[in-house]
């Protein structure tokens, strides 16, 4: 790199101002967590300011008086502070791990490149259990159960890919080099090499979470299994999922059908119909009951359509595209996704020698990178108005923060995964909602919610 960061202590700064928020929300001035906490005013304000860290005794203490959880106190450690985060393909071959099933060398696992501030959790998998048929039931083949996160896969060689499908049926697809899948969480699964094959196969398995992890596991383990799960609605079909929401919406605003018949003049049989599954509301009706729900129109809409657990694409079904339109610096292949995750892209981009030093590659999205082709890729970027340059290597892989502009340049192939986090959808609305001025203290508050001499 052709800079070294500047070493402040952000993590006390952020911690401060976290710490703030969190006083500002449960209205507590400095004085009234002094004397609440019973630690000295002089302490709670160094801890404010940033130049003192929070202390046990203190979340300890908190946590028994006020509606706050001790996790609320702990700020994402930033690893990535220049944007961008490497790991070098050497680095990977030391975490090298076998892992065994029914006594015998399964997989071998490798780490690529993960930050705290995202949410992936890609690895590097060759299959080492070999099978001479395409048979889903072989004996051979050893299954997992599934698991919580969401998972994009691209295959390198010559693997099958098991699963068990909606019907609870186990599928084998016959996957080689280029070839991509999308799974949803706890789809039991699993991959092996075909006989023949050249050398093991391999695959970058990128599981990441969703929406679902974090805060809000944590929010749904507090209310209990049996109430959380109240929240998983039925989107088994578009007719489910819209009376489902429906119904939902109503019930919370304690509205009978009665008066939401009177307040849309919608007849209650026809309601019936709605959230019974028998009919979908038209656009009119939605936007009747919505403004009868103080609600947007959206919030009752379910998916456009329902897609099946597991989305297998080869690479000759890929839509390809040059990008920019007038540099032509790269060529995009679309890999498999979802339409139920919006804010999650996959792509194979080929990239070709430019002398065009333009920043021409930014996205509002978390970005994971793998070098899968055989060629070393230079990546430039900015970060805080510095300009930066690494050579990505073969089997290098690396982590961007949203919003980092960059290009690569150099005749090579990457493998990209674009995730939106938790922040994308809904959150991302509310925050615009909030004001790109007011967002900054949404982020790291920056003062108190009133002011003791008064303001006019």
């Amino acid at each position: 790199m052709e800079k070294e960061p500047i070493l402040i202590n952000k993590e006390l700064i952020k911690s401060g101002k976290n710490f703030l928020g969190i006083l500002n929300d449960i209205k507590r001035r400095p004085i009234d967590a002094s004397n609440e906490l019973q630690i000295p005013l002089d302490e709670i304000n160094a801890i404010i300011e940033g130049r003192k860290p929070l202390s046990s005794d203190l979340i300890n203490k908190a946590i028994k008086i006020w509606p706050v959880n001790t996790r609320d106190f702990y700020v994402i450690h930033d690893d990535c502070p220049l944007g961008v985060k490497i790991m070098r393909a050497e680095e990977s071959k030391k975490s090298a791990r076998i892992m065994e099933r029914a006594g015998k060398p399964f997989y071998e696992y490798r780490d690529t490149a993960m930050s705290s501030v995202a949410p992936f959790r890609p690895e590097w998998i060759v299959e080492l259990c070999t099978v001479d048929n395409n048979d889903p039931s072989n004996p051979a083949v050893q299954w997992n159960n599934g698991h919580f996160m969401h998972q994009f896969t691209y295959f390198i060689g010559e693997v099958n890919f098991y699963y068990i499908n909606s019907d609870g049926d186990k599928k084998v697809a016959v996957m080689n080099t280029g070839d991509s899948m999308y799974i949803t969480p706890f789809t039991p699964h699993t991959f092996t090499t075909r006989k023949g094959a050249k050398k093991n196969g391999l695959i970058l398995a990128l599981t990441y979470g969703g929406k679902l992890t974090g805060d809000i596991q944590q929010e749904l383990s507090g209310l209990s299994v049996e109430l959380g799960s109240n929240f998983a609605l039925d989107f088994s079909s578009n007719k489910t999922a819209s009376a489902s929401l429906l119904k939902y919406h109503r019930e919370i605003a304690n509205l009978s059908l009665e008066e939401i018949s009177k307040r849309t003049s919608i007849p209650i049989n026809e309601f019936l119909n709605f959230e019974n599954a028998t009919k979908i509301p038209s656009i009119n009706d939605l936007e009747k009951i919505a403004q009868s729900l103080t609600i947007n129109v959206r919030d009752l809409l379910p998916n456009d359509k329902t897609e099946n657990k597991v989305i297998v694409r080869h690479s000759e079904q890929e839509k390809s595209w040059f990008y920019p339109f007038d540099t032509k610096a790269y060529k995009f292949y679309e890999l498999a996704s979802t339409t139920a995750l919006s804010f999650s892209k996959a792509f194979e981009i080929h990239t070709f020698n430019s002398d065009d030093d333009q920043l021409d590659l930014e996205s509002g999205l978390h970005q994971y990178v793998y070098n899968i082709g055989d060629t070393p890729i230079r990546l430039n970027w900015k970060s805080d108005n510095s300009k930066y340059h690494e050579i990505i290597n073969v089997d290098d892989s690396l982590y961007l923060k949203p919003f980092v502009k960059h290009n690569f340049r150099g005749k090579g192939k990457l493998l990209v995964l674009r995730i939106g986090g938790k922040i994308a959808g809904d959150s991302q609305r509310e925050l615009s909602i909030v004001g790109k001025n007011n967002a900054k203290r949404a982020i790291s508050e920056t003062m108190s919610w009133f002011n003791v001499e008064g303001k006019n």
